[in-house]
């Protein structure tokens, strides 16, 4: 186990089969773990009755199958006897003088417990109460079995390292209440199934989706191994599925209908796991059955290398196409509801925005246009406010008459450079000081004209900032980070790109399309600083913040799953790999940090707005921190990852 970063190494493997061949499907199983063991797994588990075949039929009720199952088992453990590995084979075991269906767990040459199936299908094409009985009640008990004294019931979980897994058996996880469920509540992390299921058409994708659920449901990773090659397929063929899941999210599925044994790795972020957990009230189950933990002593697997799993740079973003137009699409609709119930509520039939040319103004101007659409109201009503400045160029000026031309509404042009050099004589500030007052005070005669604006036609001020403007405090205090909605506060910079770009491809058309897209290529800036001679930016957010698309990887990890600053470091330098070296990750990520937590006062201020994601910022719902809090400790951590990369 990587102790450092919270990850255990897992492994589903289907093997083939030998039917009634106990010693041949040892052997087979002796190369998954001998296999397992050299990727550095810490548990690999095989399918349903995988030493002796699901497929047996009758057979198992022969002594002689039953002696060589378990003669196979020590043979086995034997040979495992320096293989730290967990290993977790199917068998048949008999236990006062009632057939099992059973999952053993071994590993170094012990047997740590057996686990019995507990719901047993006698429906359709399966008929296993002519063989085997329930092992639900079997509780607190112990078993002698392959020369060895071990525990024996459904009530088994173990522990390897202190890490609790819990074992289930097919059948076990399509029942109403699953007993991974219970195994959950009481502490497993890792869930393993052992399984037999035939194939039919369309039942791979509901299997997969089940998997999903069950380890989204009991906020686990679940393993799962079932039959393939050389099962008999007198009525039934088997294909052979080795499934990974973790916490709803599917991390590895297996070929099928191949004819050779395979095997699907990940680790499995434990630590995050059980940082879920904690965070989520409800997951508890007051009724749940007591369980035995089995503590498993074996070695510790101590692996280098790469992470066994696919870290995404963009978290708010789909990677895959048609999930990420499916996204952008609610989101869309998540922004127009949340707006349209605010306007109905209020009797308000205008809406007032700044319209920049630049990504998040764009953003809201298209919501409220489908939010308008959505309520029958005309667009007319949507009053879109340029305010040209010093910083503003005439590439993002044009963009934004475009864009309201195009989409119907109404344009007011109220430009602020003489109401801004009156404010500067009335201060006492000297025009060619380009200090922090120079440009806030841009944002604050903005934010002024549109509230003034408001007031005179009845209508309500959109908000246009996005989350990781907010994130690191890069909005004017009663500038820009006021409105009386802010419709964007809950979109990451990142995603609002992909939004427009949708948008664009999507639902546009001649000059507004380019329009769109030429906003997407614009380079993020507050434009509040005087262009450069030729007339380009001269002020880039991301110069002087960081790149908006590591800052968004930091939000996420740092609020949804709660990683301290060296694990973000290590998964940032994966995720970004040939972007950006380490020392620039370490370097942006302490300023995260530092923006973070001194600009928190900006965000217990921050006006209402529609939740979008699994991150929020708002002091009335996701983020309850006070704006003392400190980013000593983290940045204390941070500086540790920058004297290790000193030191190399």
């Amino acid at each position: 186990m990587n102790n450092q970063y919270g990850y255990m190494r897992v492994a589903a493997a289907v093997p083939r089969v030998h039917i009634a061949d106990a010693h041949r499907n040892a052997e087979g199983a002796l190369k998954i773990m001998q296999d397992a063991f050299n990727e550095g797994v810490e548990i690999v588990v095989m399918p349903e009755l995988s030493l002796v075949g699901y497929t047996c039929g009758d057979m198992v009720l022969q002594k002689k199958l039953l002696k060589d199952s378990e003669d196979a088992l020590a043979w086995l453990m034997e040979e495992t006897q320096d293989i730290p590995t967990i290993g977790i084979v199917g068998l048949p075991v008999v236990y006062a003088d009632r057939l099992y269906n059973c999952a053993a767990v071994f590993g170094q040459g012990q047997l740590w417990g057996i686990v019995p199936k507990s719901y047993i299908p006698n429906y359709g094409e399966f008929s296993e109460l002519r063989w085997w009985v329930s092992g639900y009640s079997i509780k607190d008990r112990n078993i002698r079995y392959a020369g060895q004294e071990c525990p024996f019931g459904a009530d088994l979980m173990f522990d390897i390292h202190g890490v609790e897994f819990g074992v289930e058996i097919c059948e076990d996880m399509w029942v109403p209440v699953p007993p991974s469920s219970m195994q959950a509540v009481q502490g497993a992390k890792l869930l393993f199934n052992l399984s037999a299921s035939p194939e039919s058409v369309c039942k791979h994708d509901y299997l997969i989706s089940l998997i999903a659920e069950q380890s989204s449901r009991t906020m686990a990773a679940y393993v799962y191994a079932s039959s393939g090659h050389g099962e008999s397929s007198s009525d039934l063929v088997f294909a052979g599925n080795a499934v990974i899941a973790e916490l709803g999210r599917v991390l590895g599925v297996s070929k099928r209908f191949v004819r050779n044994d395979r095997m699907v790795i990940s680790d499995i972020d434990v630590e995050y796991i059980s940082t879920r957990r904690t965070a989520r009230n409800t997951f508890y189950y007051p009724e749940a059955p007591e369980m035995r933990v089995v503590e498993v002593g074996v070695d510790e697997i101590v692996h280098q290398g790469d992470l066994r799993r696919h870290i995404e740079p963009i978290y708010f973003v789909p990677e895959d196409e048609a999930a990420r137009a499916a996204h952008c699409k609610e989101v869309f609709a998540i922004q127009s509801a949340g707006l349209a119930q605010r306007l109905e509520h209020t009797n308000c039939t205008k809406v007032i925005l700044g319209i920049s040319g630049g990504l998040d103004s764009t953003l809201a101007l298209l919501a409220v246009c489908d939010t308008f659409d959505l309520l029958g109201l005309d667009r007319k009503g949507i009053i879109g406010v340029t305010m040209p400045g010093f910083g503003t160029t005439d590439r993002t000026y044009q963009n934004a008459l475009m864009m309201i031309k195009e989409l119907g509404c109404t344009l007011r042009e109220i430009p602020i450079k003489d109401a801004c050099m009156q404010h500067f004589k009335d201060i006492g500030l000297d025009v060619d000081e380009r200090s922090v007052a120079y440009e806030n005070s841009q944002a604050r005669e903005r934010t002024q004209i549109l509230m003034d604006v408001a007031n005179m036609c009845g209508g309500m001020v959109v908000g246009t900032g996005d989350m990781s403007e907010l994130a690191l405090g890069w909005a004017t205090y009663n500038g820009d980070q006021m409105s009386m909605y802010g419709i964007n506060s809950s979109v990451p910079k990142t995603l609002v790109k992909y939004m427009v770009d949708w948008y664009a491809h999507n639902r546009a058309e001649g000059a507004l399309r380019d329009a769109l897209l030429d906003v997407v290529a614009t380079p993020v800036s507050p434009e509040l600083l005087p262009a450069t001679e030729s007339g380009e930016i001269a002020q880039k957010t991301e110069d002087v913040v960081g790149p908006y698309e590591l800052h968004d990887f930091f939000l996420y990890c740092t609020l949804r799953r709660r990683y301290a600053p060296a694990k973000i470091v290590m998964l940032a330098t994966i995720a970004f790999e040939g972007t950006y070296s380490k020392a620039e990750i370490v370097k942006w990520l302490k300023v995260f940090f530092r923006r973070f937590f001194s600009q928190q006062f900006k965000r217990s201020a921050m006006p209402d707005g529609p939740k979008v994601g699994a991150v929020g910022l708002s002091p009335r719902g996701d983020l309850h921190m006070p704006s003392d809090a400190h980013e000593r400790a983290w940045v204390r951590e941070i500086e540790d990852v920058e004297r290790e990369l000193d030191n190399i």
